[in-house]
């Protein structure tokens, strides 16, 4: 049995997909799943209770965590170290393996500019600290044999899947979308990762499923030909035939833009990772898994084709 704790989210619902290729032996557990496969088994579970969380890890091989709570400081301080201490302490109980779903909070400023899995942790905001505190749970019990796990990380991702969750989504393709100006944040002239879900997705299956990638840290595969923010724009105003205008929002707007886009009214302390170069860099992985990412201009193309399907 595989099982994705938060599997209702754009990752959770490409990796149930991804999944497909190693087992058809699939639950999906969050507080209303719903089927991605057909085989697909459903356990609704309150990821604040213990008890749910180590019933819905029981007799799982490998357990996934791609959940996303609410992108709110207080939140994810109340609810994140409380959530992985159960998780950990199921998945022991259980003798299940962990794969974690990370993002790059844990690197701070200095290091953005190109981030490895040696990238020291440094911290330069709230949720960062937060994120080292979660990170450090999973790898104490690893260093004391207690735990096989795989932290695997991702930068800032898009796709056509609960495109809400997505700051590329939110400021160029709703903008766009809509005949309005796309927006960016920080400086648009500088470089900035993004990844794209289904492949990060089948890269977090394939690690899963692979043995001897446990017990370490993997950035997963993005296009390394990073592109600033005004190109971005460029690509999805090119495909969907609409001005490649960019209007460059100042720190000071994101609370008030936050009043009608949620996620926005908590990123004024990530500015780092907008107002200079962000490169995240995942040749481990392609190297080790021969994976060839989906090209920025491919995933654009993509995205905006299955959103015009739906």
């Amino acid at each position: 049995m595989q099982t994705i704790l938060g599997s209702g989210g754009a990752i959770g619902t490409d990796l149930a997909k991804a999944l497909t290729q190693f087992t058809n032996d699939i639950k999906l557990v969050s507080r209303n799943p719903k089927k991605v496969n057909e085989s697909d088994i459903l356990f609704s579970a309150d990821f604040s209770d213990a008890a749910q969380i180590a019933k819905a890890i029981e007799g799982s091989d490998i357990c996934y965590v791609t959940v996303g709570f609410e992108y709110s400081i207080k939140v994810w301080r109340e609810k994140w170290p409380a959530f992985i201490k159960n998780v950990v302490e199921a998945c022991i109980r259980n003798n299940s393996k962990l794969v974690f779903f990370d993002n790059m909070y844990a690197i701070g400023a200095p290091h953005v500019n190109h981030i490895t899995e040696e990238s020291p942790d440094s911290p330069t905001s709230k949720k960062g600290e937060v994120r080292v505190e979660v990170d450090r749970i999973i790898l104490e019990q690893i260093e004391k044999g207690k735990l096989q796990a795989i932290i695997a990380r991702a930068p800032d991702f898009f796709g056509p899947i609960k495109k809400q969750n997505s700051l590329l989504m939110n400021l160029v393709y709703d903008n766009l979308s809509k005949g309005k100006t796309a927006q960016w944040f920080g400086n648009a002239d500088v470089v900035h990762t993004m990844g794209y879900t289904p492949d990060l997705a089948e890269a977090t299956a394939i690690l899963g499923n692979t043995p001897d990638a446990y017990n370490q840290i993997w950035n997963l595969p993005v296009d390394m030909n990073s592109l600033t923010g005004r190109e971005w724009v460029k690509l999805f105003a090119g495909e969907m035939q609409a001005s490649n205008k960019v209007r460059v929002l100042p720190r000071w707007s994101l609370q008030l833009l936050g009043v009608f886009v949620p996620i926005l009214r908590e990123m004024s302390e990530m500015m780092y990772q907008f107002d200079r170069p962000y490169n995240f860099d995942s040749t481990k992985f392609i190297n080790r898994f021969k994976f060839t990412p989906t090209t920025n201009k491919e995933a654009v193309r993509q995205t905006i084709e299955t959103l015009k399907e739906r």
